[in-house]
């Protein structure tokens, strides 16, 4: 039974570690106003959305978490340049990105996730449609979908972004929306957005709001919970407390930065109030015991994980269980990439 705890409370500092480098990409500046979640009205139905300031991800949370790493900043920004190389896209010219993800069972215990990205900014979608072609050496084909052209380049490469994300691209298909805004993704996804109604936009309605209830937040989310969902995420499934996991159904939370800390909040919605008041007792348990043990994690990752349960707060409001925590920029600098 120790160990179980034991693991599961390293499982805990390491999933609040973990979000902390995902909020790399996250800053927050109080003072500067709070766009409207336009693009995330234009996705089509979805289970997971997603929003995030690209602007103040790149002139701002990059240089103050990397500001005592300076060779990694220039290796972030080295990566970002090589990706806009190979696909004609420059993630610094996005002001604001949406994301939407539907999530599809093909069999037990398998999880299909099919997403699309809409990406506004600075830029002219036909002059970015150019310098695709381009980098990819005219390796793409177009699709007419209603009265929409789908331009769909071939990659097939391997790709790291910010030190943080690796994926692999074989086909990514680009759609200009307006002069400012492209939809991306792959095919199928894309043409999903042509569709988009105000009845599929509506059915976003509950999560759009749920992503967007920090004003302020650069990146906020919103997401459907179900049983099928947890049984078919291996690392959910697995922990002790799935179960627990298993009676949510929405999560969302957002992340940002102040001048010198990052910031993280996590909300989860149960199905009642009692399966709140569970899971945050269960959750507040492991968080006493990691502090035991926390010492045991060596080096950066241990100052940053000391840092997350120091600062943890866990509470629950009838329903809904809240999850806040704090650690400064200058612990999460050393571990980017790594």
């Amino acid at each position: 039974m120790k160990n179980r705890f034991l693991n599961f409370a390293f499982v805990l500092i390491a999933i609040v570690a973990l979000v902390q480098v995902g909020a790399v990409a996250q800053t927050r500046t109080r003072n500067t106003p709070a766009a409207p979640p336009s693009l995330l009205n234009s996705l089509p139905k979805s289970d997971a959305v997603v929003q995030v300031k690209m602007k103040q991800l790149f002139n701002e949370a990059m240089p103050r978490i990397l500001a005592n790493n300076p060779a990694r900043l220039a290796q972030v920004n080295a990566e970002v340049e090589n990706f806009k190389t190979r696909t004609g896209l420059d993630l610094r010219m996005f002001d604001q990105v949406a994301v939407g993800a539907k999530f599809t069972y093909p069999g037990e215990g398998v999880l299909k996730v099919q997403s699309v990205a809409l990406a506004k900014g600075t830029f002219s979608s036909n002059a970015l449609i150019t310098a695709g072609s381009i980098a990819t050496q005219g390796k793409y084909r177009t699709e007419k979908y209603k009265d929409k052209t789908i331009y769909i380049f071939t990659l097939d490469q391997n790709y790291s972004v910010l030190g943080v994300f690796d994926f692999t691209i074989k086909e990514l298909a680009v759609m200009p929306i307006d002069a400012n805004t492209l939809a991306l993704g792959d095919p199928v996804s894309v043409r999903t957005v042509v569709d988009v109604t105000r009845a599929s936009s509506r059915a976003n309605a509950e999560l759009i709001a749920l992503a967007s209830r920090d004003p302020n937040a650069v990146v906020g989310f919103g997401a459907n919970m179900s049983p099928q969902l947890v049984s078919s995420v291996d690392v959910i499934a697995n922990a002790p407390i799935a179960g627990e996991i298993a009676k949510l159904r929405n999560v969302y939370g957002s992340v940002g930065t102040t001048e010198k800390d990052v910031e993280l909040f996590f909300g989860a919605r149960a199905l009642t109030p009692e399966a709140a008041a569970s899971l945050g007792t269960t959750l507040q348990g492991l968080a006493d015991i990691g502090q035991l043990f926390v010492g045991r994690i060596a080096g950066a990752r241990g100052v940053l994980a000391k840092s997350a349960l120091t600062n943890l707060k866990i509470v629950t409001d009838a329903n809904e269980l809240q999850i806040r925590t704090v650690v400064p920029q200058a612990d999460l600098g050393p571990l980017m990439g790594n």
